[in-house]
């Protein structure tokens, strides 16, 4: 049976104001990135998958972060180097032609050569082959070659490409027996993690035994949990220590994107006594857009108690925040105490087997008659609406195609009805649902 992929990671590095983020969305609009019409979903870009001459990597922009304004903005570059050298497989370096040379440029470069990670220096804004000559000043570098570009005009991006991929590692697919459940603890900072995956760990009723990861450094815990295994997905840094705190703060939700590709369920976690965050809204957007199974834990729920919450209230309230998850699961947990802490895998397991169901073709249909009669569909540029059959396409995520006569004519709004029955009638707690409308297939 397949497995996970877990797919090179390429880091952009640079200074302020030097174009990463327009050599980013150059490198990343060969593939859109996935539209998601779910209401709230944060719509900050740092990641995106890339897939040019055969390879597929997925691309991080470090421009997208919240930088601390009381850095400076070479602090700031020594930090994003610092991370990339952690983190990244390749480090894809740019620098502002019209700029030049700056201390700060030699001690990135320093800083990456220490790390041994392979990179390339892009000097952008050469934006007409005449400025090419200027580009030379950064070969002091000691650089093997200098990409000159204009990643707002595309020059040179291809050149700078092709000796990309010749530096990517391959592409990891680890081995799924299909039975044992991946599962990644996400969040922010601060909200708990460690605490929580240590107390699911020597939990008395798991049997644990450290493996490493098929996956560059990390390490991921096997456990069997009354009598089903399980796989705590390392979500990057985790474990680390010698890392700057602030390194590690700053690209949380990097380090929860590599976990998310590698897992089938995101425990998602939140502090109880802040309530769901935008920063929250962030990460859980990921989750969703990965296409995972999702957990979320309220995790100081004894202080959250203390302070007199409710916890109906508390649930409404991240809901609230995160309107494209109200269909997974909210918890009352702490990690400190244990309260709550023995139900979490139970939860991931029935998540997992909603994640994984399938309905068959007739009861689908029979089910889509029923909802359409309760509520019609609206007529499109004058014309009926009309659906010819439907049928499950795949699960882990559960995905539906559905045909008919004008597939543009389904407004959110009546897809949103749909899932929303499809959840009443089958179950699916815990898990996103895709429906797709076809118009070329009739039954």
């Amino acid at each position: 049976m397949g497995g996970k992929m877990a797919y090179p990671l390429v880091v952009i590095i640079g200074r302020a104001n030097v174009g990463k983020s327009t050599l980013f969305n150059r490198l990343t609009q060969k593939r859109t990135s996935i539209v998601n019409d779910s209401p709230g979903v944060t719509r900050d870009r740092l990641y995106g998958q890339v897939h040019d001459l055969g390879c597929q990597f997925t691309l991080v922009d470090t421009g997208g972060i919240d930088v601390d304004p009381k850095t400076s903005i070479e602090a700031q570059v020594l930090e994003q180097a610092a991370f990339a050298r952690a983190e990244a497989d390749v480090i894809l370096f740019v620098v502002d032609k019209n700029a030049g040379l700056t201390p700060s440029d030699r001690e990135v470069i320093q800083q990456i050569r220490r790390s041994g990670k392979p990179f390339l220096l892009a000097v952008n804004k050469v934006d007409h082959p005449r400025h090419e000559a200027d580009s030379y000043e950064f070969a002091q570098l000691g650089v093997d070659r200098v990409f000159p570009i204009s990643a707002e005009h595309g020059t040179g991006v291809a050149e700078l490409m092709e000796d990309l991929v010749t530096l990517l590692p391959p592409s990891v697919e680890e081995e799924d027996d299909g039975e044992t459940i991946r599962v990644a603890v996400i969040g922010k900072p601060n909200v708990g993690k460690s605490s929580l995956i240590n107390r699911l760990v020597n939990s008395e009723r798991c049997i644990v035994s450290e493996i490493p990861g098929t996956t560059r450094d990390a390490v991921d815990t096997p456990l069997i949990f009354n009598g089903r295994k399980f796989l705590l997905v390392d979500t990057a840094g985790i474990r680390r220590k010698g890392k700057t705190r602030l390194v590690l703060d700053k690209f949380s939700v990097v380090m929860a994107l590599k976990a998310l590709d590698r897992c089938d369920i995101a425990v998602m976690v939140i502090d109880a006594t802040t309530g769901a965050t935008d920063q929250d809204a962030t990460v859980a957007g990921y989750a969703l857009e990965k296409g995972r199974g999702c957990l979320i834990l309220a995790n100081k729920w004894d202080l959250g108690k203390k302070e007199g919450h409710s916890f109906d209230m508390f649930r409404q309230g991240v809901y609230d925040k995160l309107k494209f998850l109200d269909f997974a699961p909210v918890l009352p947990v702490s990690a400190k105490t244990g309260e709550g802490v023995g139900r979490v895998l139970t939860q991931v397991e029935e998540i997992f087997s909603e994640f994984s169901r399938s309905i068959a073709t007739p009861a689908l249909n029979d089910f889509f008659q029923k909802a359409i009669e309760r509520n019609p569909m609206s007529s499109y540029r004058g014309k009926f609406l009309k659906m010819f059959y439907a049928t499950q396409v795949r699960s882990r995520p559960p995905m539906f195609r559905c045909f008919v006569n004008y597939p543009e004519g389904i407004h959110f709004s009546y897809r949103r009805y749909l899932a929303n029955s499809l959840r009443k009638a089958f179950g699916f707690a815990g898990t996103p649902l895709k429906l797709m409308f076809s118009g070329k297939e009739r039954h």
